[in-house]
């Protein structure tokens, strides 16, 4: 018959709570009594209820400690493990709310301290925009309001950057592995160079799957930078904390998302008038500073006529190539201009094009591969749009 020592049996029973998934990892609901605070700021306390009662320990520092008072009737959350110097069977609090709270927050509060101990909100982790995207991925619902709000507005700020979508349901059960597999088809795939996660505003039941932690990782794993634009300004979901750039609204998602052209087009007209100031303001340092030089240098030499001709001519000739180059970018700059707008949708729509797409797919018609017999399509030409039937 084999004898333990007591040090052995609670070193088992610590162990064999520690892979338990139910005491590893539970809330427990009861009341607080025989509060007592350290010097190190760690709380002991009871929680008990009618039959029953579990001795706390709450190390500092941990959420929630504010709640803790005498006959609070609290929800704690933690694991039950031994102490084994005593071994007594305690309950190891990281979180303290107080009764009343309802599921869904204890959850989303319980989320938010596991991913911020494992350092998934650190403004170190977080990716820069890019400055001129040429290819930005959506991942919404292509039948709601947020999916068009993003295209018109993107379309009127920068219309050459291409727009794809992967489109998600964003509520139920079935959204967050969905939101996932988009996230990760997007990085495998490498087509894009920015991520757009949005929905329009809802109950916390509506947005919880932004709040599951599958999404939260997929988005921390993201190596394409993301923007989370997830429900109203007042909503704050797991996603928005985790991603790259949070926006109040999936419209502000889009204006954050790129530059607008009339910015851009101010910003070139005003560098040329810069850089033309700067030149000639330095042409004519240059030649203070050489009309100086040769005064200083005249009683030194016989004469100077000659190397002011030479002087004067040099000058011109700078003059006329600055000129040369300034007149050679302008017209650089408005060609570039012009081939902007030409990419304008309405600038393609006027010469003949038009832009089909397939309405039960909700997907722009790029080969007769994306459309069957039957399907309707909307086509959209330079001064309107209207319906029609493949055959």
């Amino acid at each position: 018959m084999a004898i333990y020592s007591v040090a052995q049996i609670t070193k088992y029973l610590k162990n064999l709570l520690a892979s338990d998934s139910i005491v590893s990892d539970l809330w427990v609901r009861g009341e607080i009594s025989n509060l007592t605070k350290s010097g190190a700021g760690h709380f002991y306390f009871t929680l008990k209820d009618l039959d029953s009662q579990i001795r706390c320990v709450m190390f500092r520092p941990a959420f929630g400690s504010d709640h803790l008072h005498n006959g609070s009737a609290v929800s704690l959350h933690g694991n039950i493990s031994i102490y084994e110097v005593r071994g007594d069977v305690q309950l190891y609090v990281d979180m303290v709310q107080p009764e009343g709270v309802g599921d869904l927050y204890l959850e989303f509060e319980r989320l938010k301290l596991t991913l911020e101990q494992d350092g998934l909100f650190l403004e170190s982790n977080k990716k820069n925009l890019p400055q001129f995207p040429k290819r930005i991925g959506v991942v919404t619902s292509p039948s709601g309001s947020v999916w068009h709000d993003i295209q018109n507005i993107i379309r009127r700020r920068y219309p050459i950057v291409e727009l794809c979508i992967a489109p998600t349901t964003v509520q139920g059960d079935k959204a967050a592995p969905e939101i996932v597999e988009a996230i990760r088809s997007f990085n495998s795939e490498s087509v894009v160079d920015l991520l757009i996660i949005a929905r329009g505003g809802g109950s916390i039941e509506e947005l919880w799957p932004f709040n599951e932690e599958m999404v939260a990782r997929a988005i921390h794993s993201s190596s394409i930078p993301i923007i989370s634009a997830i429900g109203h300004e007042t909503d704050y979901t797991i996603s928005d904390m985790v991603a790259d750039y949070r926006a109040p609204t999936p419209s502000a998602a889009a204006e954050i998302a790129v530059p607008d052209i009339n910015d851009l087009r101010d910003d070139i007209t005003f560098s040329i008038q810069r850089l033309t100031v700067e030149f000639s303001n330095k042409f004519i340092q240059y030649r203070h500073a050489l009309t100086n030089m040769e005064s200083s240098l005249s009683t030194n030499r016989p004469t100077t006529s000659m190397r002011k001709q030479k002087i004067d001519e040099l000058l011109a000739r700078n003059i006329s190539s600055l000129k040369s180059y300034t007149l050679i970018t302008a017209e650089k700059l408005r060609s570039m201009e012009s081939i902007l707008l030409s990419l304008r949708p309405n600038a393609v729509l006027s010469r003949g094009y038009a832009i089909v797409e397939n309405q039960s797919k909700a997907q722009i018609v790029r080969s007769v591969d994306n459309v069957n017999i039957g399907d309707t399509i909307d086509i959209t030409v330079s001064d309107g749009s209207f319906s029609a039937k493949t055959l």
